[in-house]
């Protein structure tokens, strides 16, 4: 018998601060001790659905049913939730274009730094032997990061999901998670507009033209973003839909990316993100590596004994999260 047969499986394993069960697992059952053998290539919680002989996905998915076989296997079916859900945020993923870190705490509260440079300091200049050295200061910010809550309440009997597929069930769990993730995403570009509470808002600027844009707006968006580099875009329907009727953008190469893969690429090198969470009037610049840090509080939160007991009537799944400016001159605003 393989030694992740042996593992004893419980609602314990849950609720374990910022670890999730499958850090749990592979803590008790590391991966590495697994290569060169037929389970090289799976995780710990892959191991034990083996174990159970529990399939996910595919033709020949079990039935949800197949979790509660034992005490030990149901102790599973949270986690492969929170899995599902976590897929559905990463197939939805935009933050990571527009965000420079993530902090993953165990708590609510959390503050995080800031520091806002003069013009003179973004400027290397020459120091002479002896003399003063120009100092950039970080300090911590005056007010905490607000977190936001966001999930969905999954409502169903257990009679109602017991004989469906689990591979159908999880098309349904990875459209919360990318709900979580829009959501999030909102969040974000409110955030980058209005500033996280320590008085650094957005700046910008006009349009050359109402209810246009041109090239030339592109260029003063990238020469206001200056000295940092503009690497994200981030712009509402609307938006996009001005910006791709833009002369310059229609030349070969970038008319060849777009209609292979769907992607936009400027003259300007920026990547263009399309989302809704931009009012139609506003296109946001960036530069992804310095301007937005994100905080989460653990990881998806699921309500594992009710999961574990087969309460699903009223089970919440949530993730909480929210967002810090890290350099406010990082990120301008271009209104059309």
């Amino acid at each position: 018998m393989a030694f992740y047969e042996k593992i004893s499986l419980d609602k314990g394993m849950y609720g374990m601060g910022t670890k999730s069960m499958t850090d749990i697992l592979e803590e008790l059952d590391p991966s590495a001790n697994y290569v060169g053998t037929p389970e090289e290539g799976l995780d710990a919680f892959s191991r034990q659905l083996k174990r159970f002989d529990i399939r996910v996905k595919g033709a020949k998915s079990d039935v949800v049913e197949k979790f509660f076989q034992c005490a030990d296997s149901a102790a599973l079916f949270p986690e492969y939730v929170s899995r599902a859900v976590r897929q559905g945020m990463e197939e939805a993923d935009v933050l990571s274009d527009i965000i420079a870190t993530k902090t993953v705490i165990n708590g609510m509260d959390y503050r995080s730094i800031t520091s806002t440079p003069s013009d003179e300091d973004k400027t290397l200049v020459k120091v002479s032997e002896g003399a003063f050295i120009p100092q950039t200061k970080v300090s911590t910010s005056e007010n905490l990061v607000k977190l936001h809550k966001r999930g969905r309440m999954l409502v169903s009997s257990y009679e109602a999901l017991r004989f469906q597929r689990l591979d159908l069930f999880t098309v349904t769990l990875k459209q919360i998670g990318a709900y979580i993730a829009r959501a999030q995403l909102k969040d974000a570009v409110e955030v980058l507009l209005s500033g996280d509470g320590n008085q650094n808002p957005c700046e910008g600027i006009e349009a050359l033209e109402a209810d246009k844009i041109s090239y030339n707006d592109l260029v003063a968006l990238w020469a206001k973003l200056s000295p940092y580099n503009m690497t994200t875009v981030v712009a509402p329907t609307d938006g996009m839909v001005k910006m791709l009727s833009i002369s310059e953008l229609k030349d070969s190469v970038a008319g060849q990316s777009f209609h292979g893969t769907g992607t936009m690429v400027t003259p300007l090198g920026a990547k263009l993100v399309h989302t809704s969470a931009l009012q139609t009037g506003t296109v946001l610049a960036l530069d992804k590596n310095c301007a937005l840090e994100m905080v989460q509080a653990g990881d998806i939160v699921t309500d594992y004994d009710k999961l574990i007991d087969r309460q699903l009537e009223r089970a919440t799944i949530s993730s909480i999260a929210g967002f810090a400016k890290i350099f406010k001159d990082a990120s301008v605003k271009l209104t059309y």
